[in-house]
């Protein structure tokens, strides 16, 4: 049974931006860390961005820090990646994660539920 529901993926030209939401489904994820994960074709999944329970502490990738922002929203239920100056190599399907144990919150083992994820295609 789905427990995370990304939104907000879509098509956009490269430099544009997008907004992806998660909400939880049946249950509630106040007390976990949360994380975005992507995956292209052909590649594995790579961590993007976390955030803790708190909101208080987010952690980046490399490849997106300075054009990405990771919140919580003021339930601390929903949470959101603002994604500005998109490029084309940003292009995947964007997965919602939940971290019970609040750390190693850039390695997939750590996360215990799932979303479907959300496509977002980034056009040269």
């Amino acid at each position: 049974q789905v427990q995370l529901v990304e939104s907000g993926g879509g098509l956009v030209a490269a430099w544009g931006s997008l907004r992806l939401s998660c909400a939880p489904s049946r249950r509630t994820f106040r007390n976990y860390a949360m994380g975005w994960f992507r995956q292209a074709p052909g590649m594995e999944r790579e961590f993007v961005a976390a955030i803790s329970s708190s909101g208080s502490s987010t952690y980046y990738s490399d490849s997106v820090k300075g054009r990405f922002t990771i919140s919580r929203g003021n339930a601390k239920n929903t949470v959101y990646l603002q994604m500005n100056s998109l490029k084309p190599e940003d292009t995947a399907v964007y997965y919602c994660a939940a971290n019970p144990s609040q750390t190693g919150v850039d390695r997939l083992l750590n996360y215990e539920y799932w979303g479907q994820g959300t496509q977002v295609t980034v056009s040269s």
